[in-house]
């Protein structure tokens, strides 16, 4: 049989000294191996196993049902929150009523890296909007991203380095090895038809597009938030409040 990957969390009532190796004990007297294992909260640790037969987990389930020191909290298969929780120590804060938001800080950069390059190395079509305030760090948070998915990013419209509008792009460089960036701010409101020619094309493609100022961008398009398969909001501090009014570029000088 297969090997089989399972996500472990339990929360801790009494964090006795050698609790840990007792349920390490518990998991090697059940054959299952642990692969990565850190804390993700104050009181709860979690684990990534590998078993052969999942008679094993059911055999794990009914005795950790019996330990007075810890509470189950997920036995599941892991996603992709579980993995970035075990190796980063902590979970991606995300809006309770919207699941497709993700909130991050700008302290928490190296976790939302890891959080975007895991999605960049996804195939096919994939539509992200990312929300920040001037920099913060948003268009650098992609291009690192992109460089750990072993990806190219390439910028339709951009202020990184100086504010940008494309309106063409080689034959070469429609391909889905790219991450394609998109400003909503300026792509909505200063560009050409064939700007918009080109963005289009773009967004009709099975490739993973980055859209900075999503809110903006769908205000001046037949875009809508719906459209996106991910939110991420990129703060300075957890209460700074993003504003879109004073984000606005200045658009004296762009390279068509």
């Amino acid at each position: 049989m297969d090997k089989k990957e399972w996500y472990l969390e339990y929360e801790i009532h009494r964090n006795r000294p050698g609790l840990l190796g007792d349920v390490a004990s518990l998991l090697g007297m059940l054959g299952i191996n642990i692969v990565t294992i850190n804390g993700v909260d104050n009181e709860r640790r979690g684990m990534l196993l590998l078993t052969d037969d999942d008679a094993q987990i059911e055999r794990l389930l009914a005795i950790v049902k019996t330990m007075d020191n810890i509470t189950l909290t997920k036995l599941r298969e892991p996603k992709l929150s579980d993995r970035l929780a075990v190796r980063h120590g902590r979970y991606i804060e995300r809006d309770a009523d919207d699941k497709k938001t993700f909130r991050f800080i700008r302290d928490e950069l190296g976790l939302l890296v890891d959080f975007m390059a895991e999605l960049f190395k996804q195939d096919g079509h994939k539509l992200v909007g990312i929300r920040g305030m001037p920099r913060v760090g948003k268009s650098e948070s992609i291009v690192a991203s992109s460089v750990c998915a072993n990806k190219r990013w390439l910028f339709v419209s951009s202020t990184l380095l100086k504010q940008t509008v494309r309106s063409q792009l080689a034959e070469e460089e429609f391909s889905d090895d790219h991450i394609f960036v998109i400003d909503g701010i300026v792509s909505t409101r200063r560009s050409s038809e064939r700007h918009w020619e080109l963005l289009r094309r773009v967004m009709r493609m099975p490739v993973t597009k980055v859209v900075e100022h999503p809110d903006v961008f769908v205000q001046g398009t037949e875009y809508r938030l719906e459209d996106f398969d991910y939110i991420i909001e990129l703060r300075n501090t957890h209460d700074e409040e993003i504003v879109y009014e004073v984000t606005q570029p200045d658009l004296s000088s762009f390279d068509f």
